[in-house]
C-alpha cells in the first residue's frame, strides 16, 4: 500500500489524548520490527490498529505496554513518560494488555488466574467486585471457577484473559488478536464486548486481522506495514478508503 498523505500519528477524534507514541522502532537481531511508528490514542474512544502478518502490530503493543523497551521513541501515557518503564509499572498505571495467544496460567484455576491480575495495588481494594463484574461478563467463567485454565476451550480462555486484564482496573486496555482461532459466534461476541467495555468508558486499543469487524466499531484507526504507520482516520473513513479495501478487505 502506498503511504498516505495523512503521516504522523494524527489525532484519534477531538477527545483528549490518553496515549501519545512517537516514532518507536524495535529490531530483532539486527532486522527491523517497528520502524517510526506513531499513535495518538483518544481517552474514551476505540482505537485500531491493523495490518497483516510481520506489520510490527505485536511488537508495537509489546513496547507501548512495557513488555519491550523501544530502540527509539516516545511513549507518554496522560502526561507520564513510560518510554523505558517495564510492564509491572505500566499496569499500575491503568494499562492492561490482553497479549495474543491468551498466556493463560494453563494449571491454575479460573479464579486464581483473576486472582492474580486482581492484586495490583489499583485494583486491590475493589477485588470482590471486579470479579463480580468479570462473571457477570462472562457467566462461563463463573460456571467454572475452580476448572484449571488449561481444561479451558480457546474461546473460554480468551475470555479469561480478558477478564484477567478487567481485573486491573484498566484506564485503557489493549486487546492483541482478540479474535483469533475462535469461530465466527465468538468472535462476533468478542467485538460486542469491546464495544460494551467501551461504553463503560474504557479506552481500547484494538489490534486485529479481522479488518472489516474492527474499523467497524473503531472511531479511529492505523494501518501498519512494515512498521510504519502508512494510513490513519475514522475508522468508517478507513472502511471505504480503496487502498485499505483492495489490501486488506479483498476488493477494490
Amino acid at each position: 500500500m502506498e503511504e498516505s498523505s495523512e503521516q504522523g500519528a494524527g489525532r484519534a477524534g477531538t477527545a483528549p489524548s490518553l496515549l501519545s507514541v512517537s516514532g518507536l522502532s524495535y529490531d530483532y537481531s539486527g532486522m527491523h520490527a517497528v520502524t517510526d511508528c506513531s499513535l495518538d490514542i483518544a481517552a474514551g474512544k476505540i482505537t485500531a490498529l491493523i495490518g497483516g502478518n510481520g506489520a510490527g502490530k505485536t511488537t508495537s503493543v509489546k513496547m507501548i505496554a512495557g513488555a519491550l523497551r523501544p530502540r527509539s521513541g516516545t511513549i507518554i501515557f496522560d502526561g507520564v513518560d513510560i518510554t523505558t518503564s517495564p510492564a509491572h509499572e505500566t499496569v499500575e498505571l491503568g494499562l492492561a494488555l490482553v497479549p495474543e495467544g491468551r498466556l493463560v496460567f494453563q494449571h491454575l484455576s479460573v479464579l486464581e488466574n483473576l486472582l492474580v491480575s486482581g492484586h495490583v495495588r489499583r485494583a486491590r481494594g475493589d477485588l470482590q467486585s471486579n470479579l463480580e463484574r468479570v462473571f457477570d461478563l462472562f457467566p462461563r467463567l463463573g460456571e467454572r471457577r475452580s476448572q484449571n485454565a488449561g481444561s479451558l476451550s480457546g474461546g473460554e480462555q480468551q475470555m479469561l484473559a480478558i477478564g484477567r486484564g478487567l481485573m486491573t482496573n484498566p484506564r485503557l486496555l489493549i486487546l492483541d488478536e482478540p479474535s483469533l482461532g475462535l469461530s465466527p459466534i465468538l468472535v462476533s461476541s468478542i467485538f460486542s464486548l469491546v464495544r460494551k467495555l467501551n461504553e463503560e468508558n474504557i479506552s481500547v486499543l484494538l489490534v486485529e486481522q479481522n479488518v472489516h469487524q474492527t474499523l467497524a466499531i473503531a472511531d479511529y484507526g492505523y494501518v501498519l506495514e512494515k512498521g510504519r504507520v502508512v494510513r490513519h482516520g475514522e475508522g468508517q473513513s478507513l472502511l471505504v478508503d480503496p487502498k485499505v479495501k483492495e489490501a486488506y478487505l479483498g476488493f477494490a
